[in-house]
């Protein structure tokens, strides 16, 4: 079953400070649509500032996918009512356009209809807008608008001195990284519990998917509403996000040199496939390159080693210098019952999990073994909830209920739970816990099985837009907390001002500038 963890919560409850001083940051993505549910076509706000550099709010693939970026911060309260924050914020500055409540679209009747995010005139803006083109030449532009929540988390220097005795980050950068990619392999594992217990996108709206067959459809009255009955994260399936050319890369997570040389092998490696829709034609860029990955953050996963890059550095340049200095999670989807997309139960949850995957033995994985742990993904997101469903074991043929896997991983992660409570009188880790192992013997309990209840009564349309609606008159009616107006008209000025630089300093000329940065 679950590996054996004893000694390692043993040790923890010794060092039951160690965990203090957890940093954590969110990214919470949504679709703008107008009050008839239609998908916007306005430009990102003026009112908010220039989503090139705005540190707080700006878009994702297209131009009414807003992103809500929380700072790094190591109070959960905080964090949350900063995220309201730029909810409340841009609620306004949306004028009479919704924020839609759900991970997969509805209202798109068309790739057409869909405008690519657009980041002014300088070569960074360019780049950005014409990666996101490259998507959507490669994948479709309907995929693209799938939005999730983005949990970064990242462990105190307290716990890793604690742990294998090193001074600090700069001189142990290898023995940290280490120990985030056993959070990643555990996390391949065993992370199909999030899904589980939040997936929250269990059916789709008749107009995003092309084969209906693969879905049973609701009645009449939901609207071309197409389901699975036991699904969790249709997000998350090859229905949602899929991206079959990255299947074959062979990317580890054992080392972050192997791990580097994977990701740069595949933004170095010509594909046939993408090939054959040119790089410029007529004229116009079609793609960055045609190699298997245009950018490194084109590779997909449901968790990624991270560190915040400098000047013109890429993703892998920064992880080499420093080391990993946070994980990003991204097997969130959207929380239809909160009006921000997610809640402080769910954070709790998750902190608790990535701990336990840190002190859980982790063996090297091959790239083979990982493929096998998709098998768990696959059947808890297409059928989770169906009652005796099973989880495999590595990759032999042995399997165990997943509710008894559950309860076993539960009772791991009370224990930690009792060690982030130590100062806490309220025991709020204990008691998210405990509500939730509950979800394993009900299955009805779970976030999936809630909004599926929902959806087979109006519709997944009808559904969204009432929430949609509800949401925006709520934080209509709710005053900023944390931050001020002055604090967001500070930053809008601040960050049109610096795209206006990056516009006026550029002496390459856009050609010249792809050659940079395919060389």
């Amino acid at each position: 079953m679950i590996p054996d963890v004893s000694k390692a919560l043993v040790w923890l409850e010794k060092h039951y400070t160690i965990l203090e001083g957890i940093q954590r940051g969110l990214e919470r993505e949504t679709l703008r649509i107008l009050p008839d549910g239609s998908l916007s076509k306005t430009p990102f706000p003026a009112e908010i500032g220039s989503a090139l550099t705005h540190p707080w709010i700006t878009t994702d693939f297209a131009e009414p996918m807003l992103e809500f970026i929380t700072p790094v911060n190591t109070n959960i309260d905080y964090m949350l009512t900063f995220l309201k924050d730029l909810h409340r914020y841009a609620n306004v500055n949306i004028k009479d356009e919704l924020m839609w409540p759900l991970s997969m679209p509805c209202f798109v009747n068309s790739e057409d209809d869909i405008i690519l995010a657009q980041y002014g005139i300088s070569n960074e803006g360019l780049l950005k807008t014409l990666y996101r083109q490259g998507l959507k030449n490669r994948y479709g532009a309907m995929m693209q608008t799938i939005s999730g929540v983005h949990y970064n988390f990242s462990l105190p220097m307290a716990f890793w001195q604690a742990r294998d005795g090193i001074k600090n980050g700069e001189e142990d950068k290898d023995v940290i990284s280490a120990g985030y990619f056993r959070i990643i392999r555990n996390y391949y594992r065993f992370g199909w519990v999030i899904p589980y217990l939040f997936g929250a996108s269990p059916s789709v709206c008749g107009s995003f998917i092309k084969d209906p067959q693969k879905l049973q459809e609701f009645n009449k009255q939901t609207n071309g509403s197409c389901y699975l009955p036991y699904a969790t994260s249709l997000r998350l399936s090859d229905i949602g996000y899929t991206n079959n050319a990255q299947k074959q890369l062979g990317i580890t997570f054992n080392d972050l040199d192997t791990y580097v040389e994977g990701l740069r092998r595949a933004t170095h490696t010509k594909s046939a496939e993408f090939a054959k829709l040119g790089i410029k034609v007529d004229g116009h860029y079609r793609q960055i390159n045609d190699n298997i990955l245009q950018i490194e953050n084109e590779f997909y996963a449901p968790i990624r080693p991270k560190r915040v890059p400098k000047r013109d550095e890429t993703p892998s340049s920064a992880l080499l210098r420093g080391g990993i200095e946070y994980i990003e999670v991204r097997s969130l989807d959207i929380n239809p019952f909160s009006p921000i997309g997610i809640t402080e139960d769910q954070i709790r949850f998750v902190d608790l999990f990535l701990i336990w995957c840190a002190l859980a033995p982790a063996p090297e994985m091959s790239s083979e073994e990982l493929q096998c742990t998709k098998v768990n993904w696959n059947r808890v997101i297409m059928e989770g909830r169906k009652p005796g469903q099973v989880i495999s074991m590595g990759c032999g043929s042995y399997q165990e209920p997943l509710a008894k896997v559950g309860h076993e991983l539960f009772k791991d992660l009370l224990r930690v739970a009792d060690v982030l409570d130590h100062k806490d009188a309220q025991k709020s880790y204990r008691k998210v816990c405990e509500r939730l192992d509950t979800m394993f013997d009900d299955p009805e309990l779970t976030l999936s099985a809630r909004t599926l209840q929902a959806i087979s009564d109006m519709g997944t349309s009808k559904f969204g837009l009432a929430l949609a609606k509800q949401y925006k008159q709520q934080l209509n009616a709710e005053p900023l907390q944390v931050l001020t107006d002055g604090d967001f008209i500070y930053q809008r000025n601040q960050s049109v001002a610096k795209q206006q630089m990056k516009e006026q300093k550029q002496t390459l000329s856009f050609d010249e500038y792809i050659k940079q940065v395919n060389q």
